[in-house]
């Protein structure tokens, strides 16, 4: 069982628009999703198991439709966005995916500074839009900043794992030519550089976030 605690919104997220970097469509974004998990694979924060995305028709919007897939090769395997296309919902013949969202495990680092494993440690989409190509990161727990959920400091887990996770995201924008863009923020952080900003402190302490955990 996980010993962390998970947000239903994310603590911080960076995006991308890649226009300049991947024209769109489903294989490109596929493209485009293995050599950002390479790069957090590097970094030991996401090592990719499987998709899940959401289904829409032009000119109508979702459908209510969720599909996950195990992964069974790599995410620019050539027969995947086949395998993708055939799960098209039936009763929908024109519906098209839409943002690509690669699950899989990271590892943090305790306060003792031994490794943990945990399931969707670091989310990573990918937009195949018809109109332009974008990605996002995003962490929904509270190791990255100075402070858990509860408000108490926790600068060992910071120490450990907030710098993987900046140099991470500097290494995205290296491969993708372009600086990431903070994304808005939540009841729960947002993002500041290429880490989680430290909220207001009142008491050596930060706010108690547990109340929408």
């Amino acid at each position: 069982m996980s010993s962390l605690l998970r947000a239903p919104r994310e603590c911080a997220s960076w995006s991308w628009e890649l226009d300049d970097y991947a024209p769109p469509g489903l294989e490109s974004a596929l493209s485009v999703a293995a050599r950002m998990s390479g790069v957090l694979r590097e970094h030991g924060l996401l090592v990719p198991g499987g998709l899940e995305w959401h289904w829409y028709v032009y000119g109508t919007g979702g459908i209510g439709v969720t599909t996950q897939l195990a992964l069974q090769g790599p995410l620019d395997d050539s027969e995947l966005p086949g395998r993708l296309l055939s799960t098209r919902p039936a009763g929908f013949p024109d519906a098209q995916i839409a943002d690509l969202l690669v699950s899989g495990y990271g590892t943090w680092i305790d306060a003792a500074g031994a490794e943990r494993r945990e399931h969707r440690l670091v989310e990573l989409s990918v937009s195949p839009d018809p109109l332009g190509l974008s990605a996002e990161v995003a962490v929904h727990h509270d190791i990255w900043g100075h402070f858990d959920f509860r408000g108490f400091p926790h600068p060992d887990i910071e120490k450990h794992n907030a710098p993987r996770l900046a140099a991470a995201l500097q290494s995205l924008d290296i491969l993708l030519g372009v600086a990431a863009e903070p994304g808005e923020p939540t009841y729960f952080g947002r993002a500041e550089g290429y880490g989680v900003r430290t909220p207001d402190i009142i008491d050596g302490r930060g706010p108690d976030l547990t109340d929408l955990l």
